[in-house]
């Protein structure tokens, strides 16, 4: 206190409110250093008055926090900068001891219980029992079943790219980058309408078929690679589309993928497309655990032989589109649910 009774405070010390006659103790001790000192509200008339004057005054080193005592499993929440767990501290005291919550004021303690929350509201899923993944002597008799089912499901597997040639075939491909079939099939007559062959679209002007393949997205690079494709047709191979797959992946727009997708559906070639949906099929299916697609390729030209490689790959994109999708598959549907070891539901 001062000399006219007002609170009264210094860097290194901090105002203690009337204090009860069993804290003569704790006003022996050393005072510890600024805002590390500790506050004590003394219940009593002028201790909101009190409380704004510090709040005032010191606003930083004032305030109200929360301090927890583990050793005790309770925490009081005053008005201070810093809490001890000396003294006795009168007023609203907010006690939490564990399991229950009181409230004490004036002596009074209402107690109640805490209520235990589920930690997720969605209900368990029951139970799905799963396939076990097959070992690797198990893959081709696995991948053996799993064509079975698919020859069940998908008898007549069809390439659904409209063409009428492999050179058609192979610029509705190179189109069907990063879209869908079925936008491909809009866009392929006005193209082969404009340009029916390989010599009619080298000589197409850039800006015109990129105006017809504009809607298939990437029209720019795409309009590029269709005239490059068929330059190198015309130029190095006569016109005629080839067949092996070391001369194909060499024209502008053609990979591994394009070149199986003509071998298998236009030229009657052994060929497995390895797509999206092939890729993330085999994966669930359990007949491979890698990410890049040629290997995934040569892993299942291994297990099947070569004359189901391509109606393989396109009962499994079929079956992707319809059945299991890449987010949400419906394996009640599914006839592989039974050996599949990545059955959800």
């Amino acid at each position: 206190m001062c000399n006219n009774g007002a609170l009264c405070f210094s860097p290194w010390a901090a105002a203690i409110a009337r204090s009860s006659a069993d804290d003569s103790q704790m006003n022996q001790r050393t005072v510890p250093p600024p805002f590390r000192v500790t506050c004590e509200i003394a219940e009593s008339s002028s201790s909101r008055d009190t409380r704004s004057r510090l709040r005032s005054t010191h606003p930083r080193l004032i305030r109200e926090m929360s301090m927890r005592d583990t050793a005790k499993g309770y925490s009081r929440t005053i008005w201070a900068g810093q809490s001890s767990t000396a003294g006795d501290y009168r007023g609203r005291v907010a006690t939490k001891k564990r399991g229950r919550v009181a409230t004490k004021k004036r002596g009074t303690g209402v107690a109640r219980k805490r209520v235990k929350r589920p930690t997720s509201a969605r209900a368990a899923t029951p139970n799905v029992v799963r396939a076990k993944r097959p070992t690797k002597a198990e893959l081709p008799k696995h991948a053996l079943a799993i064509l079975a089912h698919l020859k069940k499901d998908y008898p007549v597997a069809v390439c659904e790219l409209t063409h009428d040639s492999p050179f058609q075939l192979l610029a509705a491909t190179i189109l069907s980058a990063q879209c869908t079939d079925a936008r491909v099939n809009m866009v392929t007559p006005h193209l082969f309408a404009a340009y029916p062959t390989a010599a009619a679209l080298a000589v197409a002007d850039v800006s015109h078929v990129e105006q017809i393949v504009r809607s298939t997205g990437f029209y720019a690079s795409k309009a590029k690679n269709l005239i490059g494709m068929a330059n190198a047709v015309m130029t190095r191979f006569g016109g005629e589309v080839p067949s092996e797959m070391e001369d194909l992946v060499t024209l502008p727009g053609v990979g591994r993928k394009t070149a199986n997708v003509l071998r298998s559906a236009a030229l009657g070639l052994p060929g497995l497309p390895v797509d999206t949906h092939v890729l993330r099929l085999s994966k669930r299916l359990g007949l491979t655990r890698d990410e890049d697609p040629v290997k995934v390729e040569m892993q299942l030209n291994a297990l099947l032989p070569p004359e189901e490689w391509g109606e393989f790959s396109l009962r499994l994109i079929l079956h992707g589109r319809r059945v299991c999708d890449a987010r949400s598959p419906r394996c009640g549907e599914c006839r592989m649910a039974s050996i599949c070891p990545s059955r959800q539901t």
